[in-house]
């Protein structure tokens, strides 16, 4: 997952989607963290800034959006980039990133492991509702 210069992998197991350049609704309302919601086939997916989320800065323009499952339902992850499958051998470093669990050296750069259930916890999130706004009638 292309985020700005960085490169992160999610494991496989986590991905549920991607969502090629998915249209927007801002919410005013939302936490800084939440670029807006989306519709993917009738559920409404609230599209999270990976950047800010991983501490690196802002996501300025959505390429794709990352589908996951979360405990409290889907959530986007953005990118600013086409993802790609890799595999990951053996991490080369260890990651200070929070959310993330090693660094890993593919094919000339480096890949860091986003670690969704510590990402996307609430207790990362600091408590934030990243369905707030999402109507209960569509959820």
């Amino acid at each position: 997952m292309p985020v700005g210069a960085d490169a992160y992998a999610l494991p496989a197991e986590w991905v549920r989607q991607v969502v090629a350049a998915p249209p927007v609704t801002p919410l005013v309302t939302a936490p800084s963290m939440v670029l807006g919601l989306f519709n993917l086939r009738g559920e409404i997916v609230p599209l999270l800034d990976t950047a800010a989320l991983l501490g690196v800065g802002r996501v300025d323009t959505v390429a794709f959006g990352v589908v996951v499952n979360t405990a409290l339902g889907p959530a986007g992850l953005a990118t600013t980039g086409t993802p790609q499958g890799v595999v990951l051998d053996n991490a080369t470093a260890a990651s200070e990133l929070p959310g993330t669990s090693g660094a890993f050296h593919v094919d000339g750069r480096i890949i860091v492991l986003i670690d969704p259930a510590v990402l996307l916890s609430a207790d990362r999130l600091g408590g934030a509702d990243i369905r707030a706004g999402v109507p209960a009638e569509v959820t």
